[in-house]
């Protein structure tokens, strides 16, 4: 989805300069700021006589990535590897599946930097296909899990130790916690009924942040390669068929749990309100849209889950929930310096009831959601 925004016109020339230092065929003929992610500045570049219409172009939040050569190495790893894999896979042969790749400069490299020091990439452009930032139904919702498990099956074999670390601690809640302790003791902001809210729901679940963690040290959870980001607007689905063709944002692919993947994708798809509502008391975790994705993500994962797999699928899902409203209130009691790309002071604030009012939902269908892992694993068999 393209988001407009009033260009001034010297920022129009120095995108179109920062977008000729790429190798692409054909001439620039606009530049649009692009999607609505909440860390990196994305644009969409527009070519005339050339072969590929469009490329992405992106400035690296360099505060957020400390090391993003570490992302373009990685981007570099995966795509290889899941290139050769897609020559073998037994895909239908009218089933599309894309990876994006990274256009290199005029001088071959995989990124150029500014003067100042910014960090700027260009990706191929999925064409004709699009995100959603929520889901509607069924189908849709179990295009989201097969496209995931079709992500999780082309890293499957590749070694952890392959890829580095682009961000340390992501996704390790304990260190979240922590976090939020430190900004809890001081913050200097007026107390509020939803300011008391958040910190006692965090008070009362403080128990729950390690139990993946815990899980990963006793070994009952293997470390392997995780997306890191794969809620559903980074799910590209086609524009005629409907179906899922590509997984966006490679950003945080890296070594972690898959766990941490498929409770991100099941508390961002099923949640028919989106991140974004400010009627955070009216969301709801939706089972009916679980289920189906859970059924397109075994599909195609089977092969490589094992039973303690199986046995923390709803622990991931409460706990991606409970672990972005945390994240989402820290930077709240920080002054918004992570998730800085905000529309009014509370945004984080909001956005945090959301996910904390998500985690309740989740929690009070916890009977619903594991009959349905529980269902999933005895047709298996």
């Amino acid at each position: 989805m393209i988001k407009k925004i009033d260009l001034k016109s010297k920022t129009i020339d120095n995108l179109v300069a920062i977008a000729n230092q790429f190798n692409v065929r054909g001439q620039i003929t606009d530049i649009q700021a692009f999607g609505n992610g909440n860390i990196n500045d994305t644009f969409l570049v527009t070519l005339k006589n050339s072969t590929q219409k469009h490329f992405i172009l992106q400035r690296i939040n360099t505060h957020v990535f400390r090391q993003p050569e570490l992302v373009m190495q990685n981007m570099r790893v995966f795509t290889d590897h899941a290139t050769q894999r897609l020559q073998d896979w037994t895909l239908d042969r009218d089933c599309r599946w894309e990876i994006p790749s990274v256009i290199l400069t005029q001088d071959h490299r995989e990124y150029w930097m500014t003067p100042e020091g910014a960090f700027w990439r260009a990706i191929s452009f999925v064409e004709a296909a699009r995100s959603f930032d929520i889901v509607t139904d069924t189908d849709r919702a179990r295009e989201a899990g097969c496209a995931l498990g079709k992500f999780h099956s082309l890293v499957s074999d590749l070694p952890p130790e392959k890829l580095a670390v682009t961000l340390e601690g992501f996704h390790i809640t304990p260190r979240y916690l922590q976090q939020y302790d430190a900004a809890l003791a001081q913050h200097d902001k007026s107390k509020s009924l939803e300011i008391d809210f958040c910190s006692q729901f965090i008070h009362a679940r403080r128990t729950l942040v390690s139990v993946l963690e815990d899980a990963k040290t006793s070994g009952e959870l293997p470390l392997r390669l995780m997306h890191g980001d794969p809620k559903i607007n980074n799910v590209l689905f086609d524009n005629n068929t409907g179906r899922a063709v590509s997984v966006i944002d490679l950003d945080t692919l890296m070594p972690g749990l898959i766990h941490y993947d498929i409770g991100d994708c099941l508390r961002s798809s099923c949640n028919s309100l989106g991140e974004e509502t400010q009627k955070w008391q009216e969301v709801g975790f939706e089972t009916e849209l679980a289920q189906a994705i859970l059924e397109g993500y075994v599909l195609h994962a089977k092969s490589f889950l094992t039973e303690n797999d199986y046995k923390y699928i709803y622990d991931s899902i409460r706990l991606l929930a409970f672990e972005l409203g945390l994240r989402f209130f820290t930077d709240y009691l920080s002054g918004n310096v992570h998730f800085s790309k905000i529309r009014y002071e509370e945004h984080n604030l909001v956005r945090a009831l959301v996910q904390f009012q998500l985690t309740q939902s989740i929690e009070a269908k916890k009977p619903a959601i594991c009959a349905i892992v529980r269902d999933l694993r005895r047709n298996l068999k």
